[in-house]
């Protein structure tokens, strides 16, 4: 016979409040990024970007939808496993958050291009093993993260473009 090894079940004010705890964790992470972005604006305006980049504005609401997704997928993993029950996936997940945040530092505080490019290449494999790994607890948790890999894959070609072309900012 096969072991479970799912949680036993989770009340609903439990799972309420596990839903604000996921939430929290996610746009904590959120937060400490956009510190780095406070002048990204100002910045992200005097970069000579390729014909296909967005315009600053566009950026906040993509990632907030993102960050949602993020939050939820992370909430539905937990609610069948835990955390115990699933530690590697979960050390992928909160080490693809720690990078999401440390981008925008690297990138628009710090003006590391190069830097930035090599962390948004290992935050994409990150995120490929998360979403794997969430897609094997509970498929849903690993779909939600796929819009997240999507934009993060254009996130890095972007980071590319505009650190070649801007050496002497970036």
């Amino acid at each position: 016979m096969k072991k479970e090894n799912r949680m036993p079940e989770i009340s609903e004010k439990k799972q309420g409040i596990g839903f604000f705890v996921w939430i929290l964790i996610v746009f904590t992470a959120a937060a400490a990024g956009s510190l780095a972005s406070a002048q990204a604006g100002d910045f992200y305006a005097q970069l000579n970007l390729p014909a296909w980049a967005p315009p600053a504005g566009v950026f906040g609401p993509v990632w907030s939808v993102l960050y949602l997704l993020i939050a939820i997928s992370g909430w539905i993993a937990w609610r069948e496993n835990g955390l115990s029950g699933a530690r590697t996936a979960f050390t992928l997940f909160f080490s693809q958050l720690l990078l999401n945040a440390l981008w925008t530092w690297l990138f628009f505080a710090w003006r590391m291009g190069a830097v930035a490019f090599v962390e948004i290449l290992i935050l994409w494999v990150l995120i490929i093993a998360t979403t794997v790994s969430f897609w094997r607890i509970k498929p849903l948790a690993g779909m939600l993260l796929l819009p997240y890999l999507g934009w993060v894959s254009f996130a890095a070609a972007l980071t590319f473009s505009v650190w070649q072309r801007n050496p002497a900012y970036l």
